[in-house]
């Protein structure tokens, strides 16, 4: 019988991933990772994700499908993979997702390394994406359920993660997980969705950084594209590219973040049309099937979540970058 390790949030999706399996006869261990404490986050005290409210709500539903069921203490890791990385980049003017660097570092590092100390053959998310084998090569696929799909946040995982990982719920709508939940009377049929970054459950990203990194950012001028001075910023953690509310400054234009220079505290408001480039440079890039394509291809690209994507070529190059031409 294959053993999988199941990781549990104590949501529904990562619930009912732990059921199916279970109705599928795998032999199923369910886990918790603690990434953070509210201390550690800069929070005050309250129901959060990782929250022991949660670790009850996993075990609960662990114990109700007669499975083994463990929480992981990832804190440290957490902090020096996630959290810090997050602060320190947006110090530096960019946008970090940290979704992506939990799944990477957490889920798909971490979790592995726990899996095999327990003889387990797969780990298994609530993660709405499917996997394809093609005969020669592992595939990561978008769900089914478009609105819910979440492969944008996997795109770092490799041939080996990818053939042993299991995604039970990338062939489901939500309204059928929460169906599902409901029949078998799981705890966390009812539980709502977590919508913000985990550590960061108000959404105030700027003081989230100034907690965390224990450095506020100095106040700096916005400018135009010649440079000229238009106005004074609170810190550029308050800001990132697109924005245009939330500015404080009374323009007779809609003005929208261009670029943000960290070192000199500027952060640059232009017009819509100063926004738009045809071309980027991509790091950090990961080709899934193993195999960097030696020439140009076509494939859709998109730099945010929840961003329509957009008709591409990518261009691989020697040093691991990427560069989509739109």
């Amino acid at each position: 019988m294959m053993k999988v390790l199941i990781a549990m949030s104590g949501g529904v999706d990562s619930s009912v991933a732990a059921k199916l399996l279970c109705d599928e006869g795998y032999e199923c261990i369910g886990c918790t990772m603690k990434l953070y404490d509210n201390c550690d986050a800069g929070l005050p005290r309250g129901r959060t994700c990782c929250s022991l409210d949660d670790v009850e709500d996993a075990r609960s539903v662990a114990f109700s499908l007669g499975m083994r069921y463990y929480v992981f203490n990832f804190k440290d890791d957490f902090r020096e993979k996630v959290i810090k990385k997050f602060a320190s980049g947006y110090l530096r003017g960019q946008t970090p997702n940290p979704c992506i660097d939990c799944n990477r570092y957490m889920k798909f590092d971490k979790l592995f390394e726990r899996a095999k100390l327990l003889g387990c053959d797969k780990i298994a998310t609530g993660h709405y994406a499917r996997i394809e084998f093609d005969g020669r090569k592992y595939q990561l696929k978008k769900a089914l359920d478009k609105s819910k799909d979440q492969s944008y946040v996997l795109y770092m995982l490799t041939q080996e993660q990818l053939a042993h990982t299991l995604f039970p719920l990338g062939s489901l709508h939500k309204t059928d997980t929460r169906a599902i939940a409901d029949t078998a009377g799981l705890s966390s049929a009812h539980k709502p969705d977590s919508q913000d970054i985990c550590f960061v459950p108000d959404g105030d990203y700027a003081a989230a950084i100034e907690r965390l990194a224990g450095i506020k950012a100095p106040c700096g001028n916005f400018i135009d594209a010649s440079g000229k001075v238009i106005g004074t910023h609170r810190g550029i953690t308050h800001y990132t590219v697109g924005q245009h509310r939330g500015l404080g400054l009374s323009l007779p234009e809609r003005r929208y973040v261009c670029s943000i220079d960290a070192e000199n505290s500027t952060v640059t408001l232009g017009g819509s049309d100063e926004l738009y480039s045809s071309t980027a440079e991509v790091r950090g890039f990961n080709w899934i099937s193993g195999e960097t394509p030696a020439e140009p291809i076509r494939c859709t690209a998109k730099i945010r979540y929840r961003q329509p994507e957009q008709p591409a070529t990518a261009i691989a190059h020697s040093d691991g970058s990427v560069t989509p031409a739109f």
